[in-house]
């Protein structure tokens, strides 16, 4: 019996819920699903109204550890993840930060991401699985190379 289907939910520890709840809802447009300031926390609806939720709890700074998620995107909507993040002035980077200005393709996955950081330095990335055949033998090669490769450059 395979019980799990996906991950539900994710929490981050922030620590300004007013600040994180811009970056998230107004930078990148994260629906509000439901919020107590008392208790200080927000949520936000992920892929639209029950399908996956991100919380945040604001903490005092040495509660909050640095923690790692993606963001599932489109393929299309990858081709201008970087102009769209920057346009919002969310500095990026790809996954080996090597400052080549190309974003790589993981193998074995395949899929291609780009990464950026949230207001309290979480790592955060947008990815997209690609259409192909999986080629983990090639490690992690520059987006292009890889569209080359199939015949799409």
């Amino acid at each position: 019996m395979k019980m799990i289907k996906g991950i539900f939910e994710t929490h981050l520890n922030v620590t300004n819920l007013e600040r994180s709840h811009h970056f998230y809802e107004q930078i990148l447009g994260l629906p509000h699903a439901y919020g107590q300031k008392d208790r200080g926390n927000s949520f936000y609806w992920i892929g639209g109204a029950g399908n996956a939720m991100l919380g945040l709890w604001e903490k005092e700074p040495d509660q909050v550890q640095r923690q790692h998620f993606a963001f599932h995107v489109s393929l299309e909507d990858m081709k201008h993840a970087v102009a769209y993040l920057e346009g919002k002035g969310i500095p990026t980077h790809n996954f080996l930060d090597d400052d080549i200005g190309e974003l790589y393709v993981f193998g074995w996955m395949p899929a291609v991401s780009v990464y950026f950081k949230d207001p309290d330095g979480h790592s955060l990335e947008f990815i997209s699985m690609l259409p192909d055949e999986a080629k983990p033998e090639l490690g992690m090669v520059p987006w292009s190379t890889w569209e080359k490769m199939h015949g799409r450059a």
